[in-house]
């Protein structure tokens, strides 16, 4: 297999086995796994899931849920506050499958409950510390008004509260991330005890790929919702959900230049691949990506003496040691480990495995690229 461009790669059997890994927690831990497909937005990927028994999905657009609607998916839950400029694309979505749309306000349920033309089921989204969107569980006043609304509307159906803890990937201490989920989870059952007798089957749904990942019991919930796991890339790994040898993605990038007065490669591979995101390494210095080399089935660990520590938009600057300076020729392909594999994706479009097949992404399949037996 030959590579002229940047191109993302993908180990499947290391995906697969970050799925196998997540599905048996969920029955050791007797919750419903219900992933995030925002990480992959692959049909091949997601048929992978299914392989599991996965029978439900979590997304972040409509348009995405489209898209797997359209792969045979019926069970689809659309993890981002709803848009009502979508009415259209949800009415049609929710005449096919099994929608389930998340609100954080009156306004948002309101046009819905007017709007609708096909039941739909409504979770409400509780900010439990992470102070991105979301409804106080102490806010009842707030809470009350939307489920009045809820049970005066035909269409909608009150499912139960979504948390997404994304504070814990701040953290780096397990104590701390169990922490952060024992208080999601203790309010989520005080809002289900106040609740309860109206909505008497409503469900409790949590999703962060460290929580998941990092501890054992995930018990007092109904459904986990994570995502990153099936890939996961050097954040998770700095975190604790992973080790490098779980990352399942790694980019491939043209050396195109060398200055050896500055110990600097250039590779074609920039912000419009990775995207920006870094880590701040313990001598103060950033990272965006750990170089790896390929081996016949994949790729190695990071490498010591060698770092990605600037992009622009095309460029990439790798800094090396003179010994791994040395080991790089112009035209050679270098592997990168991503900091963001969810936005690595995304920005890439679509996938080739270490056996050389294309895989296809929401967005598109990758462009230019040419493999070569």
């Amino acid at each position: 297999m030959r590579l002229n461009v940047p191109t993302l790669l993908l180990d499947k059997k290391k995906s697969l086995e970050n799925i196998r890994r997540m599905v048996e927690k969920a029955r050791r831990n007797g919750v419903r796994l219900r992933p995030h497909f925002k990480t992959h937005q692959s049909a091949q990927v997601g048929a992978w899931f299914r392989d599991f028994g996965v029978d439900a999905i979590t997304v972040s657009s409509f348009r995405m849920a489209n898209y797997f609607a359209n792969q045979g998916w019926q069970d689809i839950m659309v993890a981002f506050p709803a848009n009502v400029l979508e009415i259209d694309r949800i009415n049609e979505l929710a005449s096919r499958v099994k929608l389930h749309v998340v609100a954080v306000n009156i306004d948002t349920v309101e046009a819905l409950a007017h709007h609708l033309r096909h039941p739909v089921q409504l979770w409400l989204k509780i900010d439990t510390g992470y102070r991105r969107t979301g409804l106080l569980p102490h806010n009842h006043s707030e809470l009350d008004k939307i489920l009045n609304e809820v049970k005066q509307s035909e269409k909608l159906r009150f499912e139960g509260f979504v948390v997404h803890d994304g504070h814990t990937y701040k953290q780096t201490d397990t104590e701390a991330i169990q922490t952060i989920h024992n208080t999601s989870v203790y309010l989520l059952h005080m809002l289900r005890k106040r609740y309860m007798k109206q909505f008497p089957g409503l469900q409790l749904s949590i999703g962060d790929t460290p929580s998941c990942s990092i501890l054992e019991n995930l018990s007092g919930v109904d459904e986990i919702r994570p995502g990153n796991f099936v890939f996961y890339d050097l954040t998770q790994q700095r975190i604790g959900s992973c080790s490098f040898d779980d990352i399942a993605v790694c980019m491939a990038c043209p050396v195109v230049a060398k200055h050896p007065e500055r110990g600097e490669i250039i590779l074609y591979g920039g912000s419009v691949h990775f995207s920006k995101d870094s880590l701040l390494q313990e001598d103060g210095s950033v990272s965006y990506g750990r170089i790896v080399e390929f081996t016949e089935n994949g790729w190695t660990a990071p490498l010591e003496g060698i770092e990605l520590v600037s992009l622009s938009q095309e460029h990439s600057i790798v800094k090396a040691s003179p010994q791994q300076f040395d080991k790089y020729k112009i035209g050679d392909m270098m592997g990168i480990l991503p900091v963001h594999s969810c936005l690595t994706a995304d920005l890439m479009k679509g996938y080739v495995t270490v056996e050389g097949e294309y895989l296809d992404h929401l967005s598109g399949l990758p462009q230019q690229c040419e493999l070569v037996s």
